[in-house]
């Protein structure tokens, strides 16, 4: 394993550094007091899509992206250090077109969609000119068993009957937004086996019997685009909205959800080196009890224990990205839980650490630090909460030593008698 970057991988990335300094970051005061009032900030995010599109960072995170088809295709360890930067600015994904979770729906698109969905929503998913939401979790069932999602989907002759209630649909009330990726329990599919009863359909935005109901605040924060609760009452969509086959749900959603997983811990790493410079800049200004608090033994713990811990995330999403290049995603399942589990934990400690040496100002919005504890605290929800990877991580390691014991028993101790 190589994790050192190439040369391609380390132009793109003087290239990305040099737009977000000259583009971005000049846009963000700006982008975040319209986004406080209440509206999204579209004017901004289309200026900077046209001037990304135009210096070639567009589609980045796409391995399978076509000849025909705009945006440059990386591998997922060239993506890596590139999506590290974006995540510094939480909006600025988009400027890019790699946000989610436009990334994990235009995986799946690519995938499974028919020529008709293709044109449709996958190339102007691609050209940018859309937004997408995927409506999976629902408020009134544990939708960390995918198994319980209780959305119901009726066939009838000409198409499928949705009734049902979903929330943190993120990107409902974009202004672009065109599509939902509805999951749902097909009705006449109940006899089948857990995983053979649920199918995916794609529901325009507009449907008759679709209502965004509300934008959920996160821990006190409403993103401008929204985690919205979404009702659907006797939506109906045609026979030619279905994605892939009726039941093959669970494996579509796993194609969206490792490339989704992983771009999430990519993002979260950049956020926690913003957290440390943060951290330490404050540190080496402000001044307690006669000393700069980086002089203090605790506070240099704090940023040395944050350096290492950032690292070794690093390392371990590096790892889980070249295995997904080399062996592909299913392959590296047990290796995503394992980062979607260690990244999520390290945000909120790292920028805990960081509110800490910021005092008071690390709770207000003068600093991006409770923005990015509270975005931190629900990564541990989102595409799936801790247990369910300790689960799967535990899971892989006890049926590895099941296999071993036929050899050895706990490697250095004989067996007894």
């Amino acid at each position: 394993m190589d994790f050192a970057y190439s040369d391609k991988v380390r132009a793109l990335q003087a290239r990305l550094l040099d737009f977000m300094d000259r583009q971005v970051l000049p846009a963000d005061a700006e982008f975040r007091r319209i986004a406080d009032s209440g509206e999204f900030p579209l004017a901004i995010i289309d200026d900077l899509k046209a001037k990304a599109q135009a210096e070639g960072l567009w589609n980045l995170f796409l391995p399978g992206l076509k000849d025909d088809e705009p945006g440059t295709a990386l591998t997922n360890l060239e993506y890596a250090p590139l999506a590290e930067i974006m995540g510094r600015v939480p909006w600025a994904s988009e400027v890019f077109n790699c946000n989610a979770p436009d990334t994990g729906n235009m995986e799946v698109l690519h995938l499974f969609a028919t020529p008709e969905q293709r044109e449709r929503y996958l190339d102007p998913l691609l050209r940018g000119e859309i937004r997408s939401c995927v409506a999976m979790t629902e408020p009134d069932t544990a939708s960390s068993d995918p198994t319980n999602i209780a959305t119901s989907i009726r066939r009838e002759a000409e198409g499928y009957v949705i009734n049902g209630r979903k929330w943190f649909t993120t990107g409902a009330i974009h202004p672009n937004a065109a599509v939902f990726l509805v999951m749902g329990r097909q009705e006449d599919r109940a006899a089948l086996g857990p995983h053979e009863r649920h199918t995916i359909l794609l529901v325009p935005k507009g449907t008759a019997g679709v209502t965004v109901v509300r934008n959920v605040p996160v821990m006190g924060h409403h993103a401008p685009e929204g985690h919205c609760e979404v009702l659907f009452q006797d939506a109906r969509v045609p026979l030619s909205a279905r994605l892939g086959e009726e039941g093959a749900a669970f494996a579509l959603m796993q194609a969206r959800l490792g490339p989704g997983r992983i771009h999430h811990c990519m993002r979260t790493i950049g956020q926690c080196e913003l957290a440390l410079e943060l951290m330490t800049d404050r540190a080496l200004e402000r001044v307690a009890f006669g000393k700069h608090l980086a002089e203090y033994s605790n506070v240099q713990d704090w940023i040395a224990e944050s350096r290492i811990e950032i690292d070794q995330v690093r390392l371990l999403v590096l790892r889980a990205a070249w295995l997904m290049d080399r062996e592909g995603n299913k392959a590296a399942r047990v290796d995503v839980s394992a980062i979607k589990l260690a990244a999520a934990r390290l945000q909120t400690r790292v920028v805990d650490r960081a509110m800490q040496v910021f005092g008071a100002m690390g709770l207000t919005p003068d600093t991006p630090l409770a923005y990015l504890y509270a975005w931190g605290r629900a990564l541990r929800f989102i595409d799936g909460p801790d247990e369910v990877h300790l689960r799967t991580v535990a899971r892989a390691e006890i049926k590895a030593r099941k296999s071993a014991h036929g050899l050895s028993r706990g490697g250095y101790f004989p067996r007894a008698g």
